[in-house]
């Protein structure tokens, strides 16, 4: 499976982003993951972080030869969150994205997210899969309900009005994402970096994205107590939540 859309990107693009690419047992997509990610023109360094996959997938990893792809291994699963948040110590460039390696989103759209960013009106831009009419493949009709159930719950505590907390596409100013404290070691980083966004203050934006879903057999790994997880995190970090432990 290999996205086939036409590239979209501001006028004159340039090396200004850090791809950080959290990554367990996908040995299948994420070799064509990376040949997607290493053909945007804006991709300055790719960090992928393998959390203990026990596949082939750091064997595919090793085969790829290109410079700019640096490899950190964790010795064990740790979860989606342990792994960004080692990924995000090391990068360098001027803006960071987060990439999942199983191609349910499209690298040629890096331009997209990354307009509000350069002309400096967002410190962060979440990619929405919910307000676009750019292609979205049909899956699950119960997925669809939580994620606007999760979104619409961090939206009552965090007073922010976004469309999609649970996407994976949240672009950053560098500063922004390396000068936040990050817990959570599993799925419950989209609430918890989106509470405490909005704990900062932070100049946020949503632009719409397409979505490429994949299927359980294919490999999906999100589950119904993710969802749980994600609802407590959604209260933890929340402003309201932070207000009442500056009290005590």
């Amino acid at each position: 499976m290999r996205w086939e859309a036409v590239k979209i990107v501001s006028p004159n693009p340039y090396p200004c982003l850090s791809v950080v690419v959290p990554c367990y047992n996908e040995e299948q997509t994420i070799k064509d993951l990376l040949g997607c990610v290493l053909e945007s023109p804006w991709v300055a360094e790719v960090v992928v972080v393998d959390d203990g996959s026990t596949d082939g997938t750091r064997d595919r990893l090793r085969e790829v030869a290109d410079p700019r792809v640096r490899v950190l291994e964790q010795p064990v699963n740790r979860g989606k969150g342990a792994a960004l948040r080692r990924g995000f110590a090391g990068v360098s460039a001027d803006f960071v994205v987060v990439q999942d390696a199983d191609l349910e989103y499209d690298p040629a759209e890096y331009g997209v997210l990354l307009e509000f960013l350069i002309n400096g009106k967002a410190d962060v831009v979440f990619g929405s899969r919910f307000i676009s009419d750019r292609p979205h493949r049909v899956l699950y009709y119960w997925h669809s309900v939580g994620n606007r159930l999760l979104t619409a719950a961090s939206n009552m505590f965090t007073n922010l009005n976004l469309t999609d907390m649970e996407t994976c596409y949240k672009a950053f100013r560098r500063e922004v994402i390396q000068g936040i404290e990050l817990r959570e070691d599993r799925f419950g980083f989209e609430p918890e970096i989106t509470a405490k966004l909005a704990v900062g203050n932070y100049r946020i934006y949503e632009v719409g994205i397409s979505y490429q879903g994949r299927t359980y057999a294919e490999g999906k790994k999100i589950g119904w107590r993710d969802g749980i997880q994600a609802a407590r995190c959604i209260v933890r970090y929340s402003p309201l939540w932070a207000k009442l432990a500056r009290s005590e």
